[in-house]
């Protein structure tokens, strides 16, 4: 789970991507890092990183992926800004791509603040999404804001669990960074939402809150509350990677991967979690998604944290 689908509207899609200063660079080097050239951002950006990724999948022991849209942000009184973010994938670019692709489930995008959003939630779970994500911190979502309880309750009845993003965040501008902390997260786990703590609210920069203790005693009270380990294998999130293993924190984790992000385990060889050989032979791997994969069954990381997700997923049998 935990994969992004990145376009740049050049076909009709509605979508957008607007990088300036570091998030170009950033973009650049994911690219690169994957073997797409940087020129795919001036082309059909959305048809060369869908094909793309989808051979990347197909090459992996992986079944399947999370395909997730990208919400704009929105003021609290549904207001959409145009004038913040850096990139907008409509959901219907995913629900399109999953309709076409097995290999792909549809992880949709709403804020809950837009006037239509129960309207646009009715509507992709018809179309058979399978989980919802926002990043509270980035499209300025407060989840424990009263206003969006009809909007949680929808969710709870129709199984759809909740992905939201906790912890800082640099790869996407932050527009309010308070919303990064999950005990925001109360009020949809209150109202019976399956909620899944993205990157189990580590910090993603020096200078960010570490509120992995603070989800980590939230387990206790909500037992629907999971966490993923995306883009923890990686220069700046890998500290509480292996805490993920503890036996009172295990059952709740899944496996996610952050693609496009890059899979970099050169922090876990240092702190002496792998030996060197073994961090080589794994970093030498073509395929990020494999390679994201390896670096957690390599830490001991049992099978049902790759495939607890299915458990979970809004999935139609």
């Amino acid at each position: 789970m935990h994969v992004h689908m990145v376009g740049n509207g050049a076909a009709g899609s509605g979508g957008w991507l607007r990088l300036k200063g570091w998030h170009r660079v950033l973009a650049g080097f994911m690219l690169r890092q994957l073997g797409v050239p940087p020129a795919a951002l001036r082309g059909d950006l959305e048809k060369i990183y869908a094909e793309h990724l989808l051979r990347l999948v197909r090459e992996s022991s992986l079944e399947a992926v999370v395909l997730l849209a990208h919400e704009r942000v929105h003021d609290p009184d549904g207001t959409a800004r145009a004038d913040l973010g850096s990139m907008f994938v409509p959901n219907d670019v995913v629900l399109d791509l999953a309709q076409r692709h097995p290999e792909f489930l549809a992880g949709v995008s709403i804020h809950p603040a837009r006037r239509d959003a129960l309207d646009e939630l009715d509507r992709c779970i018809a179309r058979g999404a399978v989980l919802l994500k926002c990043l509270p911190n980035c499209q300025n979502v407060d989840p424990s804001d009263h206003r969006y309880i009809p909007f949680w309750k929808k969710m709870a009845d129709a199984g759809l669990p909740l992905l939201a993003h906790t912890g800082g965040e640099h790869t996407v501008p932050v527009v309010n960074a308070k919303f990064a902390d999950p005990r925001l997260l109360r009020t949809p786990l209150e109202y019976g939402v399956t909620v899944i703590a993205a990157h189990c609210a580590t910090r993603s920069g020096a200078f960010d809150p570490d509120y992995f203790d603070a989800w980590v005693g939230m387990l206790q009270e909500f037992p629907n509350l999971y966490g993923d380990i995306s883009a923890l294998v990686s220069l700046n999130r890998c500290a509480h990677l292996g805490d993920c293993l503890r036996d009172e924190i295990e059952p709740r984790i899944l496996h996610g991967s952050d693609f496009p992000v890059p899979v970099l385990g050169h922090r876990l060889w240092l702190n002496g979690s792998i030996n060197r050989e073994r961090f080589r032979g794994l970093q030498k791997i073509d395929n990020p998604l494999e390679r994201d994969l390896r670096f957690k069954q390599a830490l001991g990381f049992p099978d049902q944290v790759f495939t607890r997700a299915a458990e979970l997923l809004r999935l139609l049998r």
